[in-house]
């Protein structure tokens, strides 16, 4: 473990992409500000252990795993709206029923 030493207003950079910055300190209580990019999730440890814990118990429950939402401000990509055409035996060449 690497123990570094800031004073109030200071900052860490880790892997060039995320900033920690002492911003109060009020007795024994640290507030820290951290920028990171948004695909780095950042967590207290109690409410990452809380996650790993409601993740671990999902998965012994045999739920599938969902995939990742989009964050806000993007769009998903939207398949056709268009209506597939039918094929077989009853089908028209237009794509209607007979």
């Amino acid at each position: 473990m690497l123990i570094l030493s800031r004073k109030l207003d200071e900052t860490i950079v880790i892997d060039g992409r995320i900033i920690v910055k002492i911003m109060k300190v009020e007795g024994e209580t640290v507030k820290l500000g951290i920028l990171a990019p948004p695909d780095v999730p950042v967590h207290r440890q109690e409410v990452f252990e809380e996650i790993m814990k409601n993740n671990k118990a999902a998965q012994a429950s045999g739920w599938q795993i969902l995939p990742k939402l989009n964050r806000p401000g993007k769009q998903p990509k939207v398949a056709s709206t268009k209506p597939a055409v039918e094929s077989g035996p009853e089908s028209s060449a237009n794509g209607t029923k007979s």
